[in-house]
């Protein structure tokens, strides 16, 4: 939607959630906010909830408190194209595609590893890794296990454990990957199979 098609109405229908949402990422109450602008707390909470018009004199105020700038306040930024365009590469039989685009910290990419012949090679390095299967058959080694994992399950391991991954059968294996630094965990445990 471009600036001359978005209406009086569509900028104050959005404006009581906004002016809320800025409040509480300030980490600002209604009372502090009311202390520092002069508007009592009930004029705020009827602002933000969308019972009260707002007008300049209540705005500017507001605008001034959490340090913006009216326009800032009023209307919402554009949303940047949220999808993530990267390139493939592909590492002998593996291909990888980032699927996040912030460097560092928590990466997660989507592999389709091809079946190969060769001999497994456990390596190891600093990190801590989340595999999820797509499709194929997925043969992981890790330190004393070789498993074999089909679509829909997981597993997360500490990469400083010996570990290798590969294709099962003549298909290639297609799986996401999460992979973060030494000590950062997923927040998601699998229940052990009884």
């Amino acid at each position: 939607m471009t600036e001359a098609a978005i209406s009086l109405d569509d900028v104050l229908a959005g404006l009581g959630p906004r002016l809320k949402r800025i409040r509480m990422q300030k980490n600002t109450t209604l009372t502090a906010l009311s202390e520092t602008t002069g508007i009592s707390i009930s004029t705020l909470s009827r602002l933000e909830s969308g019972d009260r018009r707002p007008s300049l004199e209540l705005l500017w105020p507001i605008a001034r408190a959490h340090q913006m700038a009216l326009d800032d306040l009023v209307t919402a930024p554009p949303v940047a194209d949220p999808r993530v365009r990267t390139t493939a590469t592909v590492r002998e039989n593996v291909t990888i595609l980032p699927l996040t685009l912030r460097p560092g910290g928590l990466q997660a990419f989507k592999l389709l590893v091809r079946p190969t012949d060769a001999e497994p090679s456990p390596k190891v390095h600093e990190g801590y890794e989340w595999l999820y299967v797509l499709d194929g058959t997925l043969r992981l080694i890790l330190g004393e296990h070789d498993l074999t994992m089909k679509p829909g399950e997981a597993a997360e391991f500490d990469t400083r454990v010996p570990h290798w991954f590969g294709a099962v059968g003549p298909r290639p294996v297609e799986l996401l990957s999460l992979f973060g630094p030494q000590g950062e965990r997923m927040h998601v445990r699998a229940k052990p199979m009884v």
